[in-house]
């Protein structure tokens, strides 16, 4: 299906909608759907996870409740990456989307475009950084199938500075997290007036350094261990926007407290479904875009943190709370990831898939407990941004449209605000097969460059979670199985690139 056809059938279905035909009894028997998404949440950290200091009472009698994740992948260990993939249920290197504060394309198709077309009102509330959220901008919520959103070009600490339906940023006062959780209830309330399901995204700042806490949440944390005293880390400093050191133990108590503000306005919003008789047909489904970065990495079982392909860099909490369709509380260790998310829930709603190469599956199966296995692998790549100098090649948007608006604390270049790009890429080149990969096969994984010192490695991670021993002299042909696989996934995800998924 491309782009411009499924706006073409949401302009029809709008025109319906505007002129008082009503939503199909069908429609509304769908479920909602809310998609919430930590910034920076490593797999560790949450109570139910067993982190031995962290207040998660929320998550965890969600995970008490609903399907816990224990092996539960962003597609990319960055967050612009990793959120394109929830987007479109493709790997963000099919268009471009290689790092933090590189774009999406106006081509893709996302799954509020799906959504809206099923009927469901869609609004994106909080962290976006796939193009600015600007009026005008061709990446933008409005331009990627939501009907309105609250939004960020990245992240925020307290009060922070939004863009309501890409007009000029203004300051809302309180703690972020809560301020998104009541701006998404407002828009599930008004949405229900209308007799609409709704889909709402709701991807919080939390807890992305540099990090600050509410006194009722920093006093939690006021006897982390000493030892955490004596290791000095790096982050953004909340005064300067500059980068600063400070013990780990400090840092800590505020990231802290940010994970407990987040878990308690998510128990808000859980609240709030009850109150209103929602939650029984409501999929909740929450997860973190990316493993633990280094300014707030204490102590875990895995091995790496964000921005690697170890398990700490990709290995994030999810849970999904549905009480119509998920009976009784469960775990699932069968590895899933990001890019499910589009194929499951389009599936849930009874749209039809997109017609282009999805890197996701559809999880409906191991929502009802059919699914022992994955049927097929998940592939991660961190692409070889070094091998695009010198290429020349052509902006896929215009500047002026890459140029975000809303300000953060963390400086970049001088400068409060965000700046995007993508490119058009017509030619593939050897170097761009290169840069860390992995390949997921249930049990086994390949990693490719993922260290410095490292060609090649093969891990069981059913067995070995903390990636310690390196089986891959001693299983020589499944390494060379699962580079093949890797192989023919590159050569694919590369004619993408080029565009070839949207002629």
């Amino acid at each position: 299906m491309r782009k411009d056809t499924l706006r073409t059938n949401l302009l029809l279905l709008s025109s319906i909608l505007v002129f008082g035909f009503p939503t199909s009894t069908h429609a509304q028997d769908r479920p909602n759907i809310i998609l919430l998404m930590g910034d920076d949440h490593g797999w560790e950290e949450t109570g139910y996870n067993g982190h031995p200091y962290l207040h998660t009472p929320v998550l965890d009698e969600m995970a008490s409740s609903g399907l816990q994740f224990n092996r539960f992948y962003a597609a990319h260990p960055t967050c612009s990456p990793t959120r394109g993939s929830v987007l479109t249920g493709r790997h963000p290197n099919r268009y471009g989307t290689f790092a933090p504060n590189w774009s999406i394309r106006p081509d893709e198709i996302t799954i509020a475009d799906l959504l809206r077309e099923a009927g469901y009102a869609t609004g994106h509330f909080g962290k976006w950084h796939v193009g600015p959220v600007k009026i005008g901008s061709p990446t933008n919520p409005g331009a990627m199938g939501f009907d309105q959103w609250l939004s960020h070009d990245n992240f925020f600490e307290l009060n922070p500075v939004l863009s309501s339906n890409g007009e000029t940023p203004s300051r809302i006062e309180g703690e972020s997290s809560s301020v998104l959780v009541d701006a998404a209830i407002d828009f599930i309330s008004n949405s229900q007036a209308s007799e609409q399901p709704f889909f709402a995204v709701v991807w919080f700042g939390s807890p992305h350094e540099p990090y600050s806490g509410l006194d009722e949440d920093l006093e939690l944390y006021d006897n982390l261990p000493s030892r955490y005293e004596e290791r000095i880390v790096t982050l953004t400093s909340n005064h300067t926007g500059l980068q600063t050191r400070r013990p780990l133990r400090e840092v800590l108590r505020e990231r802290y407290a940010e994970i407990t503000a987040m878990d308690r306005a998510i128990g808000k919003l859980r609240d709030y479904l009850e109150k209103a008789g929602l939650k029984n047909n409501t999929l909740l489904w929450y997860k973190g875009d990316n493993g633990t970065p280094s300014s707030g990495l204490a102590d875990s079982p895995l091995r790496g943190l964000k921005g690697t392909m170890y398990e700490e860099g990709i290995r994030v909490p999810s849970i999904i709370e549905w009480p119509a369709r998920i009976h009784s509380s469960r775990t699932t260790h069968v590895p899933a990831v990001t890019s499910d998310i589009l194929p499951t829930l389009a599936t849930l709603a009874e749209q039809n898939l997109p017609s282009r190469v999805l890197d996701g599956i559809n999880l409906e199966p191991l929502i009802d407990n059919a699914m022992r296995t994955r049927p097929e692998p998940i592939f991660f790549w961190g692409f070889n941004i070094g091998g695009l100098n010198g290429r020349n090649a052509a902006p896929y948007i215009p500047a002026d449209l890459q140029e975000g608006t809303t300000p953060l604390v963390k400086l970049m270049d001088g400068i409060p605000t965000r700046i995007f790009q993508n490119f058009h890429y017509s030619t593939v080149l050897p170097s761009d097969y290169l840069g860390p990969r992995v390949v997921l096969d249930n049990d086994y994984k390949l990693v490719v460059q993922g260290s410095t010192n490292s060609s090649t490695e093969l891990f069981n991670i059913s067995n070995d979670p903390g990636e310690t021993t390196d089986l891959s002299e001693r299983e020589p042909a499944i390494v060379d199985a699962m580079q093949h696989q890797l192989r023919e996934w590159q050569e694919s995800t590369l004619n993408s690139l080029t565009g070839d998924d949207y002629r």
